[in-house]
């Protein structure tokens, strides 16, 4: 079956679509031999080449769609390189496939990870037409009043647009410290911090506990994964209206 072929360069690990694209705008990439434009098509048995070098496209091909869920720790980075030399989530993961992360969590923030080998998959879990809930458990420093929570869930200005919670409900905790339970249907950067910030509000704890219908297991220690029962899978490719 052909597909584009920027989405074959980036599932075979090249790098991702936009980059692939950037290469074929450039006339860095042929297709058997020929110059390729955007909106070419190839197949696995097609001769691809970049700058000359002939790729492997079949290098991660696999039949079967596979989702891993991580209990990501504080502390480490969601990127594959680090100036600083810290510990990625993808040294965390088992080898000899290439997992594609769902999302990503900030520095300070833990729990759930998800990760598959199927990029359609995760282009539309992150995509916000999917509207896939994101749940958050959060410990805020301050005292929430009922004016704020209804601010919170009906709407708030950030710099980059209006943001909001789909849900939020009161947890535990005493003193100034409390705990609650968020519900994000997007995916805009640091939205859960930033949103508790913009009302003067200090977020000390962060954990994302659910996306989905995927919830982080209890017995899943910290920079632990486990493989998502097939099942589970079905779900996921069912939710974004994809088949396996």
């Amino acid at each position: 079956m052909s597909q584009r072929l920027q989405k074959l360069i980036a599932n075979a690990g090249y790098g991702s679509r936009r980059w692939a694209e950037k290469l074929i705008e450039q006339g860095r990439v042929t297709l058997n031999s020929k110059k390729v434009q955007i909106g070419d098509k190839a197949t696995l048995d097609d001769q691809v080449r970049i700058d000359g070098q002939l790729i492997n496209l079949k290098r991660f091909v696999e039949d079967e769609t596979k989702v891993l869920i991580l209990n990501k720790q504080a502390g480490i980075i969601c990127s594959t390189k680090d100036e600083e030399g810290r510990k990625s989530v993808f040294e965390l993961l088992p080898k000899n496939t290439r997992w594609i992360m769902v999302g990503r969590l900030d520095l300070n923030t833990s729990g759930l990870l998800l990760f598959t080998n199927n990029g359609e998959l995760a282009n539309r879990l992150m995509h916000p037409s999917s509207e896939v809930d994101r749940e958050y458990a959060v410990r805020v420093l301050g005292k929430v009043e009922k004016e704020d929570i209804n601010k919170l869930t009906s709407g708030v200005k950030l710099e980059d647009g209006v943001a909001k919670f789909h849900k939020l409900t009161v947890g535990g905790g005493a003193g100034a410290n409390r705990w609650y339970r968020v519900v994000l249907r997007e995916g805009k950067r640091r939205e859960v911090r930033r949103l508790w910030e913009a009302l003067g509000f200090t977020v000390s704890r962060l954990i994302r506990i659910r996306f989905g219908d995927i919830r982080l297991p209890e017995n899943l220690r910290a920079n632990q994964s486990e493989y998502l029962k097939p099942k589970q899978v079905k779900a996921l490719l069912n939710l974004v209206n994809l088949k396996e």
